[in-house]
């Protein structure tokens, strides 16, 4: 037989109960409240919102093609977009193509130093938005684009990336493509002047 326990080993055991049993008590307090949270919870309407947060990579490798640019690893996209862009980059180096990731996924943080930097370049917000838009309007920062560089690259995305959900969308960048699963079944929404729409 075991041995029996004494009124002090009781008193420790009862004790350790006591307080587990406290502490989970206060956790489903808390949770039922809302005062804790395990995770994020979701919420109707606020997936952009959590991915919004996620940062993309700050840079990458030297971009092979041209030192001018890097070609980072797409991460922290969406995973529809993520796979969409695994097909392309695929498809590309099937036809012998390289395509450097010049900047991908940024979070609200990264695109607002981005917008910053813009600003500061020309001189005001209106101007800085027609090349990178304030973190609420950006497609970097909801996870769905992607800078391709050089611009042969670009240039190949263009020609071929629609077929793959891949699409140009703005004139004056080249560079910038954005994914959209319909874009492979009802072909590219005509392009805007700039991310501003002017």
């Amino acid at each position: 037989m075991g041995a029996v326990p004494t009124p002090g080993d009781r008193r420790t055991l009862l004790s350790t109960l006591a307080a587990l049993v406290l502490a989970i008590a206060a956790v489903v307090t808390l949770g039922a409240t809302g005062s804790v949270t395990f995770g994020e919870d979701p919420v109707a309407g606020r997936a952009e919102a959590i991915l919004a947060e996620v940062p993309g990579p700050e840079t990458g490798p030297v971009c092979p093609l041209d030192k001018r640019y890097v070609d980072e690893q797409p991460a922290g996209l969406r995973p529809d977009v993520q796979a969409g862009f695994d097909r392309l980059r695929s498809a590309a180096q099937a036809q012998g193509v390289q395509l450097c990731v010049h900047d991908s996924k940024r979070s609200r943080a990264q695109q607002q130093r981005e917008f910053d930097q813009a600003v500061q370049k020309f001189g005001n917000a209106e101007l800085a938005a027609r090349y990178v838009l304030p973190p609420e309007k950006s497609m970097h920062v909801q996870g769905v684009a992607v800078d391709i560089q050089p611009l042969a690259s670009a240039a190949w995305v263009e020609r071929n990336g629609a077929a793959l959900g891949w699409c140009r969308r703005y004139e004056n960048e080249e560079w910038h493509f954005e994914y959209n699963a319909d874009y492979a079944r009802t072909g590219c929404p005509p392009m805007l002047p700039s991310a501003t729409g002017s």
